[in-house]
């Protein structure tokens, strides 16, 4: 049973990649997750504001600001808080590719075009295989245009692209106007990976003290099918590799990713759930399910259940949702305890 695919330009011996969260913080942890079956880590992420605030001026400035405006400032740890800046995020790498023989991804965090991007250069130099460009934005000025998100976006991924020789990985959300075009765009600026799609963490509101307070969620198996959707979509119609990213829980769960076009499957939340032993359950189910549906390989099945290659195209088009609502059968009530 071959498992192997190729991500990034990497040869891997399965699909299954660890994502960014805090199981990579530490070396003991990296190791587990190679000897459970890890294929790639990605590395929990190095955030731009880290890098700002390594300048003791701005955070002073922050700190100044903060009793003067609290709703804004006190979001953002201080200084202190983070558990590893960026010089310790480095040395993280250099650790990580000496304790394991699997390739070691970066991870950039951030929204600008500035000078922290540069960081991107010196991970490279510290070892990792690969940088993801973690593009987590909120726009909230009404004065903004989607163009204008658009084009950041676009000069965010070209400016690491300028920065490095190493693949470049851009980890997107799904609020596009035009998701299609938009991913086509960001194969063309240079990216070599989409990874679909990163989660807008919602915050909650506290009723009892009257506050916003952030909230986490761990994903579940039915978080998957927007990404299996657009991943399908997207199959065979730009050259970036795609990655699939929230909802992967089981080995079936990775099996549709491939069945949609993905190069890998990557996971965090169930590992969170479950510990670094999951993998083998997802790779042993991956090969039963396999074996027991006469596949050779992972790179057989990439693809075939794709827009491109389905029976029925229109189902990952609006004929899908006519086809549900239409067909829905209300169940009855459950009884009232």
């Amino acid at each position: 049973m071959d498992l192997s695919t190729t991500y990034l330009g990497l040869s891997l011996k399965n699909p299954i990649v660890v994502s960014p969260s805090p199981i990579s913080e530490k070396l003991d942890s990296i190791r587990k997750l190679e000897d459970s079956g890890a294929a790639a880590i990605v590395l929990h992420s190095l955030f731009e504001e880290q890098i700002a605030f390594q300048s003791q001026e701005l955070n002073a400035n922050l700190q100044q600001g903060e009793l003067s405006t609290p709703e804004a400032m006190t979001y953002f740890p201080d200084l202190e808080d983070y558990k590893m800046g960026p010089e310790g995020y480095l040395g993280h790498i250099r650790r990580a590719k000496e304790a394991t023989g699997i390739p070691i991804i970066a991870s950039l965090n951030g929204v600008s075009a500035g000078g922290w991007v540069e960081y991107a250069r010196e991970m490279q130099q510290a070892g990792a295989d690969a940088v993801e460009l973690n593009v987590y934005y909120v726009p909230t000025n009404p004065n903004m245009t989607g163009a204008q998100v658009e084009d950041m976006y676009v000069d965010l991924v070209k400016t690491v692209k300028a920065a490095v020789t190493v693949p470049v990985a851009v980890k997107i959300g799904p609020y596009f106007s035009s998701l299609a075009n938009m991913a086509r765009r960001l194969s063309e600026a240079g990216a070599d990976a989409l990874v679909m799609f990163n989660r807008f963490y919602q915050p909650d509101l506290d009723l009892a003290k009257l506050e916003v307070k952030p909230d986490l969620v761990l994903s579940d198996s039915a978080a998957l099918r927007l990404r299996l959707r657009w991943v399908a979509i997207l199959f065979g119609h730009i050259s970036a590799d795609l990655a699939v990213t929230g909802g992967v829980h089981t080995g079936a769960d990775a099996l549709k990713c491939m069945m949609a076009g993905a190069k890998v499957a990557m996971t965090t939340s169930a590992l969170l759930k479950h510990g670094p032993g999951h993998l083998r359950v997802m790779l042993e189910g991956m090969a039963k399910w396999m074996d027991e549906n006469e596949y050779g390989s992972v790179a057989q099945m990439q693809g075939a259940m794709s827009q491109k290659n389905c029976a029925e195209p229109a189902a990952f088009e609006r004929a899908n949702y006519m086809k549900i609502l239409t067909n829905y059968v209300a169940q009855p009530p459950a009884p009232m305890v």
